[in-house]
């Protein structure tokens, strides 16, 4: 009679395990399967709230923006993980030190002398994280990478109000804990580096440069340079661009003629002001 009892406890020990694994293979398969969301505050202030719940931010411009009211109040940011800041220029920089200082938030730099910038307005240097383009942090299932742009990084230091020197200007590719990788590359102009970044980092989603002065021909190429190299971008997103664009501003419209002309057929996503989508492989 032992013989069976000991048949009968492996049985279910090996079925303990079976359905341990099983659970494990499901919650496992479920946290990829999560999305991200993803939601355009205005201009280029972009948040990010990633599958396991990490927020980032990029570019918090609030104070001083001209669509700051169809946008947040600073004191509607919250407590965000990361803040990306693309150059030292006042509407891409905007609300990150306040936000920093009173979040915990750590910001990652487009270039190290930015740093010694952010260090000396106040921002505590644990919360610093210098990078220049080339440069990557991982962390958290979250990897980002700073790639180079072609764009200034001049700034104006808020006490003193002497010119400070931000270093070069950057963009960033993220990737999320579920694989979706999103390319957002600041304020540069077109560049034939971006082919490198569409095949390297192969995006799922670009956020692309579209300023109410930008020369259309050259936001074109910029897409089209990295859509030629990667397989996996199927969306676009403007940023740079004001609520109601003013005369003569470049239009999504325009960008979609541009576009058409240079046989790039991936659709132009235009969110209105704390619209959220979600992004998932």
């Amino acid at each position: 009679m032992r013989k069976p009892a000991r048949s009968l406890q492996a049985y279910l020990g090996n079925l303990f395990i079976v359905l341990l694994a099983g659970a494990v293979f499901s919650s496992g398969a479920l946290a990829q399967a999560k999305t991200v969301k993803l939601e355009w505050i205005t201009w280029s202030f972009f948040r990010f709230t990633s599958p396991s719940g990490k927020v980032i931010i990029t570019n918090p411009f609030i104070t001083g923006n001209p669509d700051a009211a169809a946008g947040i109040k600073l004191e509607e940011v919250g407590k965000p993980d990361l803040i990306l800041v693309t150059d030292a220029h006042r509407d891409e920089v905007g609300d990150a030190v306040a936000i920093a200082k009173t979040s915990g938030a750590r910001i990652v730099t487009p270039a190290f002398e930015f740093g010694t910038v952010l260090i000396g307005q106040g921002v505590p240097e644990a919360q610093v994280i210098r990078r220049n383009p080339g440069g990557r942090f991982a962390w958290e299932g979250i990897t980002i990478r700073v790639v180079g742009s072609v764009h200034g990084s001049g700034g104006t230091d808020p006490a003193s109000k002497f010119p400070v020197y931000g270093g070069v200007a950057a963009g960033f590719v993220v990737t999320f804990e579920n694989g979706y990788t999103v390319y957002f590359m600041g304020s540069s102009a077109a560049t034939q580096d971006m082919a490198l970044w569409g095949e390297t980092y192969k995006p799922d989603a670009m956020i692309f440069l579209m300023h109410p002065n930008s020369e259309p021909l050259d936001t074109g190429m910029a897409v089209k340079l990295v859509a030629n190299k990667s397989p996996n971008l199927k969306m676009l997103l403007p940023h740079h661009h004001r609520v109601t664009p003013p005369p003569g501003a470049l239009t999504v419209a325009e960008m979609r003629k541009v576009l058409d002309a240079m046989r790039v057929s991936i659709p132009i996503t235009a969110l209105a002001p704390k619209q959220s989508i979600a992004l998932s492989k």
